[in-house]
């Protein structure tokens, strides 16, 4: 069995939860865990358990934003364009977000955004400034996206901590410059909000909000968990 785990993303300005980003887990043995590969489940089906997901939610009522992770063989997948524009067409008006975790190439970024831009689904770069996602493979792309996501825990796991304040200034930056939407994620505690408001990064993930989760009831949309004057 699998499902959607949600976790929010909070607009720290104004304390509100303006969308969730969809995490599929699958059940084996009566635990809830990552998929070995997220192309197991097929996107059609996919699709499908994020429609009963949207109704859960109520996500045309309050038009908040879905963030639906794409990784790069479910993107070269021939059908992939079909079934994501269906897909926003059935959830209209509820916001849809992609959020491709692997680098396209700019003629697929270039495709990707006219389609996708049609029909008001908007492009998001994850985890910017690990991995191959370097500012030198990722600037051909900024032109055509939305949003770029800064994940700190991933310097955590990799023992460069020290290199979260000067990785992130730099990448907001990057942001302002292309009039990009910034998520930073990986918010745990109120020194990394502190870091954020230093640097006037209003939009935040992270176990601070939230730690994902399977929901089986609308959950409240007040960002419950965080501390009021932070």
């Amino acid at each position: 069995m699998y499902r959607f785990f949600v976790q929010p993303q909070v607009d720290q300005s104004q304390k509100s939860v303006f969308g969730y980003e969809l995490l599929l887990r699958k059940e084996t043995h009566g635990r809830w865990a990552v998929p070995a590969t997220f192309t197991e489940l097929p996107l059609t089906k996919q699709v499908h358990l994020l429609e009963e997901l949207a109704l859960q939610l109520s996500t045309k009522a309050t038009n908040q934003v879905l963030a639906l992770n794409l990784n790069r063989e479910q993107a070269e997948d021939d059908l992939m364009l079909g079934t994501i524009i269906y897909l926003k067409k059935r959830l209209n008006p509820a916001a849809l977000t992609i959020e491709l975790t692997e680098n396209p190439t700019l003629a697929e970024i270039q495709k990707y955004s006219v389609l996708f831009h049609q029909y008001g689904i908007k492009l998001s770069i994850d985890d910017v400034g690990t991995g191959s996602n370097t500012f030198d493979n990722v600037e051909p792309l900024l032109p055509f996206v939305d949003q770029i996501k800064f994940a700190m825990q991933n310097l955590r796991m990799s023992g460069k901590a020290d290199q979260i304040p000067t990785a992130l200034s730099f990448w907001h930056t990057v942001a302002l410059q292309y009039h990009l939407d910034f998520i930073l994620e990986g918010v745990e505690d109120a020194h990394d909000q502190e870091i954020a408001r230093t640097l006037g990064i209003d939009l935040h993930q992270g176990y601070l909000y939230g730690k994902p989760q399977l929901v089986v009831k609308c959950p409240d949309r007040r960002a419950e968990s965080q501390q009021d004057g932070q």
